[in-house]
């Protein structure tokens, strides 16, 4: 696949006090490069807690393909193409939620835990378009998943 018509791919996740940070991090990992920083960000809770916010952020073409190639192996994938028109705002942002103990698991599938974010390049940038340029990509590494 010559282009991939995103600009960007952001994933993000809260480790709560009653988490192992270690394992929360590799959950998040199972998305990303083997190179990614992972930005953490130390927060509290409505009671004092502590809640770390581990977030990344792909823009190298080859690694936002690395991310999107991860969602092929969702059970749910033709649910994910099905749904499309939901999960894709009118700013043209494609959104997802994923399991992350599944993630630790080394599984993939939709749920809580990981935010997945992607701004969908497209011209002009209405919804439509956007939509319709998330399925060619899925549909494109999906196909490419296939054959390997």
């Amino acid at each position: 696949m010559p282009q991939i018509p995103l600009h960007y791919v952001d994933l993000r996740t809260f480790c709560y006090a009653t988490e192992d940070d270690k394992r929360v991090e590799a959950a998040l990992r199972r998305f990303l490069p083997e190179e990614s920083e992972i930005e953490r960000v130390e927060s509290e809770g409505h009671y004092g807690d502590r809640i770390l916010v581990l977030s990344a952020r792909v823009e190298n073409a080859d690694d936002v393909r690395h991310v999107l190639s991860q969602l092929t192996d969702l059970e749910t994938f033709d649910r994910l193409l099905a749904e499309l028109d939901d999960r894709v705002t009118d700013n043209c942002e494609l959104f997802l939620r994923l399991d992350k103990q599944a993630a630790f698991g080394g599984d993939v599938r939709l749920g809580e835990g990981i935010t997945f974010r992607a701004k969908v390049e497209a011209y002009p940038a209405k919804k439509p378009q956007a939509v319709e340029n998330a399925e060619t990509v899925l549909e494109e590494l999906a196909a490419d998943a296939a054959e390997e």
